[in-house]
């Protein structure tokens, strides 16, 4: 029996199709900060596409496991919490500010910035997580509350979930090893909209 070309490219294509990696691989192999091949939350997983676009990643490492990486010019090196003797927390606040009036922070900074630990963030739980990760996230919290602010700020309409108020219980419940000040310091940020 005899194909047609057309037929014969027909059926291999199905034939490959049948044997395409799933979709979570695919995301993995163009998500360069993410090394390891444990599962990820949803959460974290749904929000792979869009840092892919983003983020891109640089020579050396970010933290143990995880490559460096590096979006709209924001280098993960240049904001490291693990080069400060601060708590997370303390590092972040010292960091990641804005203004008097959050309505005049740069937006786009802020975001970046969030990019870049969300990134690593899913590297670290692409490797199985560890300790580590509790200290990443306390400061991409912390990032998450200062866009709150500042969109709140702008009047920006935020769902619960972006709220001010939810991400300042982020920060706290993530506030790990962050000295009584600092939590004081966070609760009169969340005043100041």
């Amino acid at each position: 029996m005899l194909f047609s070309l057309p037929a014969f490219v027909t059926i291999l294509t199905l034939s490959f199709s049948a044997q395409a990696a799933p979709i979570e691989i695919i995301k993995r192999q163009a998500a360069c900060f993410l090394p390891g091949r444990a599962a990820l939350p949803a959460e974290v997983s749904n929000g792979i596409p869009a840092l892919v676009r983003t983020v891109t990643c640089t020579g050396g490492t970010s933290v143990p496991g995880v490559p460096n990486v590096s979006s709209g010019g924001i280098d993960f090196k240049s904001i490291d919490f693990q080069k400060s003797s601060k708590s997370p927390l303390g590092f972040a606040l010292a960091t990641f500010t804005t203004p008097a009036d959050p309505a005049k922070a740069d937006l786009r900074k802020l975001q970046n910035q969030l990019d870049v630990y969300l990134a690593v963030e899913a590297g670290v739980r692409s490797n199985g997580g560890g300790a580590i990760l509790n200290q990443v996230k306390s400061a991409k919290f912390f990032i998450q509350f200062q866009i709150a602010r500042v969109k709140t700020a702008l009047g920006q309409q935020l769902s619960v979930a972006n709220t001010v108020e939810h991400q300042l219980g982020k920060v706290i419940k993530n506030a790990g090893r962050a000295t009584a000040a600092e939590i004081a310091q966070v609760n009169a940020l969340a005043k100041v909209l």
